[in-house]
């Protein structure tokens, strides 16, 4: 056996700088000045004895065999974190570090009305908040950057166990004095599609909107162009277009002091699932399992 082995803090640089494919944005996310990183790269390739990133001023490009490590890397940090996960769950359930990432969609409506009840009720869970796009939060779980992602289904997850949290609704929101006058309940056929606004690509909402809507042309013509709700609500209420809402956000009260009225949309895709996800055979499944219990009473 080897008396020369790469570190975990090595191996986290490396995927750090694969990610963001820039040294102080690696460092950033890592924590660390650039010139740490960078010494820690170099080890590592000193240690292995080969040249795993080709640097220059402007751009970082990994060798072939950079590439296999990263991947290899990846697989090596999530042991690390299952390990660390295994001795967690051992302990007092909802007790210590829980890194949990919520998708914009849900966070800043649903999270400020269960913060306060768990930390009261849970004083020992340290819960380490990231908000992230659907598409940027699965990959944080499945490279280990994240214990648990609370977003919303249906969407594509990978490998993952999940619990059912809630239903949630969605609404065409437009301006009150939109002259068709729409009715109670908003069948897709009357969705204009040449003023829908849409959540720009990597947030599920999107496409939970379109496939509501059951209109491949939208797909096309939808102007994606929101990169969060409130962003989307302001251009309704300027006049701007119309566009869909969960009911999460309009309970949470979105739509207060606008001039927007909102409908449910006649259609049995109308709703998407929110649910708390996690790493297939995680030991800390029980543990996710209890913080879904204490989501659903929120």
């Amino acid at each position: 056996m080897s008396t020369y082995l790469p570190t975990i803090k090595q191996l986290q640089y490396l995927v750090a700088l694969h990610e963001h494919g820039h040294f102080g944005r690696a460092a950033e996310a890592s924590f660390v000045s650039q010139s740490t990183l960078s010494a820690g790269i170099r080890e590592l390739e000193t240690l292995l004895g080969v040249t795993l990133v080709e640097r220059s001023r402007r751009v970082v490009r990994f060798t072939p065999l950079g590439e296999q490590v990263v991947a290899k890397a990846h697989r090596l940090l999530r042991e690390a974190e299952e390990l660390s996960d295994l001795v967690q769950a051992s302990g007092k359930p909802l007790s210590g570090e829980l890194r949990m990432s919520v998708i914009p969609t849900i966070a800043p409506f649903m999270l400020p009305r269960i913060l306060p009840r768990l930390r009261t009720e849970r004083p020992n869970l340290k819960l380490m908040l990231r908000e992230e796009t659907s598409q940027d939060a699965v990959e944080s779980l499945h490279h280990g950057r994240v214990d648990c992602v609370l977003l919303a289904l249906p969407f594509d997850t990978g490998e993952v166990e999940y619990e059912h949290i809630g239903e949630d609704k969605l609404y065409v929101a437009f301006p009150e004095n939109d002259p068709r006058d729409p009715p109670e309940t908003i069948p897709p056929s009357m969705i204009d599609e040449g003023r829908l606004l849409l959540l720009e690509d990597g947030h599920c909402l999107r496409e939970h909107s379109l496939a509501a809507c059951a209109r491949p042309e939208l797909r096309a013509s939808a102007t994606m162009i929101g990169t969060s709700l409130h962003t989307l609500v302001q251009m309704v209420d300027n006049g701007l277009g119309l566009t869909m809402l969960p009911q999460m956000a309009i309970d949470a009260g979105i739509l207060d002091n606008t001039k927007i009225v909102a409908r449910p949309v006649k259609s049995a895709n109308a709703s998407r699932e929110i649910a708390l996800i996690w790493r297939k055979n995680s030991p800390r499944a029980d543990e996710f399992r209890l913080l879904a219990e204490e989501l659903r009473a929120g």
